[in-house]
């Protein structure tokens, strides 16, 4: 059992990169996750690894991409717009099978924006902002230590799955502090050396690449993509409850949203209000399944977020009308308060009681 030690976000999802045995790391500063990178380039030197400044974000998930190809454990992180630059390759990546992992610390947008917290970029990860029929697996911690822990999973999985893996954090995540453990990395090694570009010596050449231009070529490729796509929802779904077991109000949230959700979760509670939290700790694959069941008990959902509205037409889509879906948000950088959050509890459960709410969305 290792000591607790307290740091902020982006410093421990770079030491957890360290710990999970990451080789590479190419970066271009950006608010709020530059510590990130300026963390890694004093580390990664001194464990004789490689950090590179890149000169862009285009130039970083491209080198990315390129150490991918060898099977090496390599990463890149940035914010919001930087991301958005680097969608071009994440399409790239996820149609050649090349694993990576990419933290997006979300900042307000859109457009620059600001340097604020938000949770803007929902969209940009969970539904493709490339070109092309494509997925790539995305874990949304709301915790530091939970941070730290997905991005062990995260070196796993784009690994065993050969895909891109996107950690989605917000500022509040990469700037706070809160005490840490490091355990020792969890999970098995993954052998690369059966796709692995590392040179043909003594075997046939081999290619990685996302051009199909044989009949059927890309066609193909795609349905294979998305067999694997269905093992991973199988497989891979994360999410946690409390108190959805008896709750007629159930609070959907993810990232630090939660856990602000979850303070108002447990105050309802104090005051006798049968209110419970569902957080998808993945977010692809989204634990729809999971909620359905949930909903057949409850009476009403508040999806609660930092933007206007982006998880919720997943949340209503897996609720699939069985019954209404409000919403709370805070876009551009504000925050849902707590009170906040349980005066809107108070008035839903006060409209379950006079309307007897049941059915479908409104």
């Amino acid at each position: 059992m290792s000591d607790k030690v307290l740091m902020k976000g982006n410093h421990a999802i770079a030491e957890a990169a360290v710990k999970a045995g990451c080789q590479c790391y190419f970066g271009y500063p950006i608010t709020p996750q530059s510590e990130i990178g300026e963390y890694l380039s004093a580390k990664l030197p001194e464990l004789d690894r490689v950090f590179i400044p890149a000169e862009s974000e285009l130039a970083a998930i491209n080198m990315l991409l390129g150490a991918g190809t060898t099977g090496t454990k390599a990463m890149t992180s940035s914010s919001s717009c930087g991301i958005a630059l680097m969608q071009e390759s994440i399409s790239y990546m996820a149609a050649s099978q090349i694993p990576a992992v990419i933290v997006s610390v979300m900042r307000a947008g859109p457009g620059l924006g600001n340097i604020t917290p938000s949770q803007g970029d929902y969209f940009q990860t969970v539904k493709g902002g490339g070109n092309g029929d494509y997925k790539v697996i995305a874990l949304a911690p709301s915790t530091i230590q939970e941070a730290v822990d997905l991005t062990y999973k995260a070196f796993y999985l784009s690994q065993k799955y050969r895909t891109p893996v996107i950690i989605l954090a917000d500022g509040i995540l990469g700037q706070m502090m809160e005490p840490v453990e490091f355990m020792e990395y969890p999970y098995p090694e993954i052998n690369v050396h059966e796709w692995s570009l590392s040179g043909a010596k003594n075997r046939d050449p081999r290619w990685i690449g996302s051009l199909h231009m044989d009949d059927c070529g890309m066609e193909d490729n795609v349905r294979n993509l998305f067999i694997k796509y269905k093992t991973i929802s199988q497989n891979e779904v994360a999410y946690e409850t409390l108190y959805v077991d008896d709750a007629d109000l159930v609070i959907t949230a993810f990232g630090s949203a939660a856990r602000i959700a979850k303070s108002a979760v447990k105050h309802a509670r104090e005051n006798g209000l049968k209110v419970g939290l569902f957080r998808p700790i993945s977010l692809v694959p989204f634990p729809k399944k999971e909620l359905n069941e949930v909903a057949n008990n409850a009476k009403i959902f508040l999806d609660i977020e930092m933007n206007m509205g982006q998880m919720l037409e997943d949340v209503q889509l897996a609720v699939n009308g069985k019954c209404p879906v409000r919403f709370l948000g805070k876009p551009s950088g504000t925050v849902p308060t707590v009170s906040e959050i349980y005066e809107n509890i108070i008035k839903l459960i006060d409209d379950i009681k006079i309307n007897n709410l049941t059915g479908s969305i409104h």
